[in-house]
């Protein structure tokens, strides 16, 4: 006899459960929707030479999340889901502070600095223990990325002492 996953198990009424969390996510894609297909439909009243311009691939992606909302309330609404694992909330919040840090020491400390703390968070989140090596490379990464956009593309990034002893 084959093994039914435990997402797929009849409930005490011989049906299988809607999943919850799904079909509270499939009105949120809906929106989401609603929000991108009304903004580009602002975008194709600057410009009306043309049947395909900066609106067409919005009103694509819009398309495509309703049909993707109308799956998952299906879905949902089957019970389909396979059964979710048990959120860790160590590497989520470790990845958040990382983007708080970085959003917070920008201005201050600068590009290579504030995303090689972002480096160093994210990789701690995801078992990268030892800060000491992550920070140091993160902030390396960070600074190659700051000169191939910042000097050669010649894009604006927020400059901080690293940049400034360099250039």
């Amino acid at each position: 006899m084959s093994e039914v996953p435990s997402s797929h198990v009849p409930s005490s009424h011989g049906k299988r459960r809607p999943d919850r969390a799904a079909l509270a996510i499939a009105p949120v894609l809906f929106i989401l929707a609603g929000i991108i297909w009304w903004d580009a439909g602002r975008l194709a009243e600057m410009s009306n030479y043309s049947r395909i311009g900066p609106a067409t691939v919005p009103h694509v992606v819009a398309i495509g999340l309703a049909l993707l909302a109308i799956w998952t309330g299906f879905e949902a609404w089957r019970g389909d889901f396979p059964e979710r694992e048990p959120i860790e909330v160590q590497p989520v919040v470790m990845i958040v502070a990382g983007l708080a840090g970085q959003m917070l020491l920008l201005k201050a400390a600068g590009f290579s600095i504030a995303t090689g703390v972002l480096f160093a968070l994210t990789a701690f989140g995801f078992g990268r223990r030892k800060l000491w090596i992550s920070l140091p490379i993160g902030i390396v990464f960070s600074f190659v990325v700051y000169i191939i956009f910042g000097r050669f593309l010649q894009l604006s990034l927020p400059a901080g002492p690293l940049e400034h002893l360099f250039f």
